[in-house]
């Protein structure tokens, strides 16, 4: 540590002959100044994580979304709000509730409505993490959520990983909750989708590979599926730190766009035949169906 401090700081400190008790306090305060400061750079450069929300519509949440990111207790990070809504009406109130929180924060706004896929790209291209972490405009985290999954993450060397959530309604009141297998592997992610988008967290040198594409409801389903191919399994943290928002009119809610993105992911980006594609489809859906059975008791 001796090798930080500048050399007129050490005179002054190691030799007190030079100057009296009082100076000394100021001088060594000063030190403690310049090196927390130069320690707090070293942490910025190397763990700081990008938080990537987009926004279309989500008045009525977001500000328990901005919140519930606001009181992590890991505090060295940035949020990336895209605004993705020709209709500017909410802008102003989207603005005011950001000017409330004093972390770092970027609004990037769309000239149109492009998905959120493609917003999320948009804010990780302007991040400077060394992490990706994403969060749904309605949803909420946990207030350890970064501090656990950095750590879990730092400890197994892992560049992804997401965790077990819980199921909320429009009200935040728990309707169910949702356990993840420990590892998934390729052949268990194309028969469904287990993994929460806002739990996940993902390194910048593996999102960088693979961006989210421009489908409707499966683009966060494909980057997951396209991850595995650099990672082989991806880990999962055996706790709920996620309250993932379940909206009936939501976009994702919709069952005849998720079979149709479905079918397009299998087909066009996977490159599947058509009849696996359609069996691939169906078996998605069945799969859904029957976690969404599961996952909506009571706790």
């Amino acid at each position: 540590m001796k090798k930080y401090i500048p050399k007129i700081f050490d005179k002054l400190i190691f030799n007190k002959k030079l100057i009296n008790n009082e100076a000394i306090s100021k001088v060594v305060n000063i030190q403690i100044k310049y090196l927390f400061n130069r320690s707090l750079s070293k942490m910025l450069k190397k763990d700081l994580i990008s938080i990537v929300v987009p926004y279309h519509k989500k008045k009525t949440f977001f500000n328990e979304t901005i919140q519930s990111i606001n009181k992590q207790t890991y505090k060295n990070f940035e949020v990336i709000i895209i605004y993705d809504d020709i209709d500017k009406s909410e802008l102003i109130y989207v603005k005011k509730i950001l000017k409330n929180f004093n972390f770092k924060k970027k609004l990037l706004v769309n000239s149109k409505n492009i998905g959120a896929g493609l917003s999320r790209n948009k804010g990780i291209k302007i991040s400077k993490g060394k992490f990706v972490a994403f969060c749904d405009a309605d949803d909420l985290w946990n207030k350890n959520k970064l501090k656990t999954q950095l750590k879990f993450m730092k400890k197994k060397k892992l560049h992804f990983s997401h965790s077990n959530y819980y199921i909320i309604d429009s009200n935040s009141k728990k309707i169910g909750k949702f356990k993840v297998p420990k590892d998934i592997s390729f052949d268990q992610l194309i028969k469904s989708c287990d993994i929460g988008l806002s739990t996940v967290m993902i390194s910048k040198t593996l999102i960088k590979k693979n961006l989210f594409s421009n489908l409707r409801t499966k683009e966060d389903y494909l980057l997951w599926i396209k991850s595995t191919k650099h990672l082989n399994n991806l880990v999962s943290i055996n706790k709920e730190l996620v309250y993932w928002r379940y909206l009936k009119n939501s976009l994702s809610s919709s069952n005849i766009q998720k079979i149709r993105d479905a079918y397009i992911l299998y087909r066009n980006h996977l490159n599947f035949s058509f009849l696996f594609s359609i069996f691939c489809t169906f078996r998605l859906s069945f799969y859904a169906l029957i976690k969404k059975i599961n996952i909506y008791s009571k706790i």
